[in-house]
């Protein structure tokens, strides 16, 4: 039987943050805004992952994190990217258009939502729409089968 999912509508859900290889599990409650989840999943990074994300095995591919207090950490944003179709992460992301003063509430996330990440520059002059969300998902070989 399938996890029961909740609704944007019970106090607390946990969010699967992830990037690259990585999945980060984050517990937060409704009225929780997209720039405390940024900076708790900045640090969160930096504690972590202080030589970078792995975003890709083969080819070998690492996302930079950038040190706290450095101002390349004052100038990053992160981008959030929701699956196309939920049921199928395979078939890739599309940007959640979040200001950080919207909560998960407002954009209708439920609990154990999938929810892409990717670490943007503000020196890069990038628009937040077009960004790309690095996922690797795991697949099982059938020769280990």
């Amino acid at each position: 039987m399938p996890p029961r999912r909740t609704t944007a509508t019970e106090e607390q859900i946990s969010l699967r943050l992830k990037h690259g290889i990585h999945t980060i599990f984050l517990f937060v409650k409704n009225d929780t805004t997209f720039g405390q989840i940024s900076s708790d999943l900045l640090e969160i990074l930096q504690d972590r992952y202080p030589k970078g994300l792995t975003s890709s095995i083969v080819p070998p591919k690492t996302t930079p994190v950038p040190a706290a207090g450095t101002s390349e950490a004052e100038n990053i944003k992160i981008a959030y990217g929701i699956a196309r179709d939920p049921t199928d992460l395979s078939r890739g992301w599309k940007s959640l258009n979040v200001d950080y003063s919207d909560t998960v509430a407002d954009k209708e996330l439920v609990d154990l939502s999938a929810v892409a990440f990717s670490l943007v520059s503000e020196a890069e002059d990038v628009d937040m729409d077009d960004v790309a969300f690095d996922v690797e998902l795991m697949t099982l070989d059938d020769e280990l089968l």
